[in-house]
């Protein structure tokens, strides 16, 4: 069986597919996800998907390229992560990339992120844009190796990738790693402790080959495992059995 560990099925586009998606899911051994928040103010829609599906799970969090709504606090995102279908503090971090004006904004957002994932014993999702020195320098600094957490979405090198499992952090990959010129990328996956390594969709985005420019959904991530699989000379069952047992590793609450 495969998880899916980050996607956004609360997302029209996914919502709107009801059971056929969950159905797609369960044809393609895909047996668990977590639905990431991204607001606050859409956060019930993610939690409400979580309390209908007992193989869906839910973080809270505010996405560091949303500006707009509500801004999270250390009291606010501890009450929201009481819910026992939250598994992680996120999605946080830092983009660099759309936000190049406003950084001491979102450096402080990210550390209200850490210090509630400290406060909630919860692993966190990590967002990072060309930002990922300062993603680290933070992350240390606030004493987010406490609770670990998982580098969602991986495009960094290898050292980047190093540096987040010292902190005890999992790094993921999404459909990217199955795009040709995603070389760095493939040496990561190719290069790391499978112990550490974990497989998403990020769907609505990034849909894996050979499914590129389509719609993504957590039914493609087989896909990803494939290539962790042939990158590392080992057969689709290990990577499954091995992303799959540290997907419940990380999450702890998704094992209840």
């Amino acid at each position: 069986m495969f998880v899916d560990s980050h996607c956004h099925i609360d997302f029209e586009d996914l919502a709107v597919q009801g059971e056929a998606l969950f159905e797609r899911m369960a044809s393609a051994k895909v047996s668990h996800a977590v639905c990431i928040g991204v607001t606050l103010e859409n956060l019930p829609r993610v939690i409400a998907l979580a309390e209908s599906r007992s193989n869906v799970f839910a973080s809270v969090g505010v996405h560091p390229e949303n500006t707009e709504g509500e801004e999270p606090d250390l009291e606010r995102l501890q009450l929201l992560a009481a819910h026992p279908k939250v598994v992680a503090i996120g999605e946080t971090g830092l983009d660099y990339y759309w936000h190049k004006d406003r950084p001491e904004w979102q450096r402080e957002r990210f550390r209200v992120h850490i210090r509630a994932a400290r406060k909630t014993g919860l692993p966190l999702v990590i967002h990072t844009r060309d930002s990922a020195e300062d993603v680290l320098h933070i992350l240390a600094e606030e004493g987010a190796q406490e609770v670990g957490g998982v580098m969602h979405c991986f495009t960094e090198n290898l050292a980047v990738a190093e540096a987040a499992i010292a902190l005890g952090f999992y790094i993921s990959f999404s459909g990217i790693l199955t795009f040709k010129n995603a070389s760095q990328i493939k040496d990561v996956a190719a290069s790391i402790p499978l112990e550490r390594l974990l497989i998403e969709t990020d769907s609505p985005y990034l849909a894996p080959v050979p499914h590129r420019g389509k719609l993504n959904e957590p039914s493609f991530v087989p896909h990803v495992a494939t290539e962790v699989a042939r990158l590392r000379n080992l057969s689709i069952d290990e990577v499954a059995k091995a992303s799959t047992d540290n997907f419940f590793r990380l999450f702890q609450r998704a094992q209840a």
